[in-house]
This record gives structure tokens, sequence and C-alpha cells, in this order.
């Protein structure tokens, strides 16, 4: 059975109260997107993963990448961690897979009590791959194979893949208060995607059309110009270093954060040329169809 292997980077490195926490946060915001995008879809919480199982992978895969703090996603079979189970399993997924004349690399990692090492899966995967392959006559290059064959086993569990899909890893949005965005164009609307990627609930004010962030916080708020929200930490301004000299500090009682001072307009033209191609690939444009 193909799942979906789900990882993310820095809540890794919190301790295990702040990760717990923040691991609920980040699978409460990929159930709500996958609700918002209109994807069938059941999320399981691991140790350091989250396993997907859906109807439609490749709609998943649109959806959970747009969720801040997913680092990395891999289509994945699925099996347990029984030796036997676990060679058949690889030797049935690498034969549509190996190419004649390709060498190939199995690389495995371990977690729990098994019979076996990281080391004595790798070898006795790459031995079922091998065996299951000799019409394409198969070559082992462990330095710089032309196909790799990844391997998870987590306690009873086993997942095999070869691909990593890379995302926009951060932090899950929720997890890091909430701030105002005022926002009038383009760098605006960057300047508040980058602080949703560090984590904050943002409140949206201004004319300029931001409704693209809706793509990535489903429940993102549009408030009146001249609005206070409550729990408010501070306000995102997206100012470029030549217009810094003109900002009135004194007009604002909280801090006052420039995500993209340091970028060139050329720099957040091209930022939000990727954000735009994202969006527009959204399952959620079919529901809207």
């Amino acid at each position: 059975m193909a799942v979906l292997l789900i990882r993310y980077s820095e809540i890794g490195l919190k301790g295990i109260s702040v990760r717990n926490r923040w691991e609920n946060r980040m699978k409460e915001n990929l159930v709500q997107m996958f609700t918002a995008d209109g994807v069938e879809a059941f999320v399981t919480r691991g140790k350091a993963r989250f396993y997907v199982e859906a109807s439609d992978l490749d709609k998943a895969i649109r959806s959970a990448r747009k969720v801040f703090g997913v680092a990395s996603i891999s289509i994945a079979e699925h099996c347990s961690s029984d030796q036997e189970e676990l060679c058949a399993k690889a030797a049935e997924y690498s034969k549509s897979r190996m190419v004649k004349g390709k060498t190939f690399a199995v690389r495995a990692r371990r977690e729990g009590s098994h019979k076996y090492t990281s080391m004595e899966a790798a070898r006795f995967v790459g031995d079922a791959i091998w065996n299951a392959n000799l019409d394409k006559d198969p070559q082992v290059n462990l330095s710089k194979p032309d196909l790799t064959f990844w391997v998870e086993v987590k306690d009873k569990d086993a997942y095999i893949f070869q691909d990593y899909i890379y995302c926009h890893a951060g932090l899950p949005i929720g997890t890091q208060g909430h701030v105002t965005a005022d926002i009038y164009n383009d760098r605006g609307i960057l300047s508040a995607w980058l602080m949703m990627k560090r984590g904050c609930k943002v409140y949206v004010r201004g004319d300029y059309d931001a409704s693209i962030l809706q793509e990535y916080d489903p429940g993102i708020r549009f408030i009146g110009k001249d609005d206070m929200m409550p729990r408010n930490l501070g306000f995102i301004k997206g100012c470029s270093l030549e217009e810094i000299p003109d900002f009135d500090p004194t007009a604002y009682d909280l801090p006052v954060f420039f995500p993209t001072v340091g970028m060139t307009d050329e720099e957040v033209e091209q930022q939000m040329k990727v954000i735009r191609e994202e969006a527009a690939e959204s399952p959620r444009k079919e529901l809207q169809a």
C-alpha cells in the first residue's frame, strides 16, 4: 500500500514537551489543509514522521506541500518490518523502477528493536532487488548510484521509496503567536508569507488582494485597515531597504518586522512567481472551477 511519508525539520530540535505540542499543531494544520482542498486523507502521527493515506496521492502532495513545517514528502510503499516481507516488497517495488544498465544502491535507517541492523537491512534488501532484476544486468554503486532505494524501518513497520519532494519547511502556523500584516503590494504579501513560514498566525490589513495567502492558511483573517486584534504581538511591513528611512517607528507601540528588507525587487518578484505557480496547482482550484 502506498502512503505519503511526511518529514519535518526544525521541530526535531525542540525538547519533548514542545515537540509534542508542535507535532500536534502540524497534524491539525495538515488536516485543515486537506479539508479546505477537498482531499480525502487520513493523517497518522508517528515518530518524527506523519503518514498520510489518500485516495489521490497527487492531490494530497499538492495540498501537503503548502503546509509550513513540512520539509519533504516521499511516496512510499508500506509493509511490516519482518525481514522476509520487507525483501518481498522491495523486490516487487524495484521491478518497475530498475533500468537496464543503471547502477543502484540501498540506503537504510532503522529505529526500534529488530533482529538486524541498518547495515544488514541495506544488504539483504539490496540482495532482494538484485535477484529480482537479473534480466536487467543490475550493478551496485554505493558512491554515486543512478538509482537509490531508501528504506525506513520504524518498529513493526517499514517503508520503501525513491524520491524526496522538498517543501517549504519552517514552523507550523500557530506555534509563534499572532501578528498583523499591512499589505499594499507584492512585497507585503511576501513579508506576510515569510512570517507565516516562521509559524506566525497572521491578520491581514490593507486594500491589496492578498487572497493567495488563504492557500497557505485556510483560516487566515482579513480585518479592517484600522482594526486592532487581541493577542497581537507585532506588525509586518513590506518595506525595501530604500524605504526604511521614511518609516516612523513612533507610530507603533509594538515591534515591527520587515522580512523582505534585504531583498531586491527582482528577488521579491521571483519568489512571488514561485508562490503563485504553487497556488495555481492547488487542488482547491479544482473545487472552485
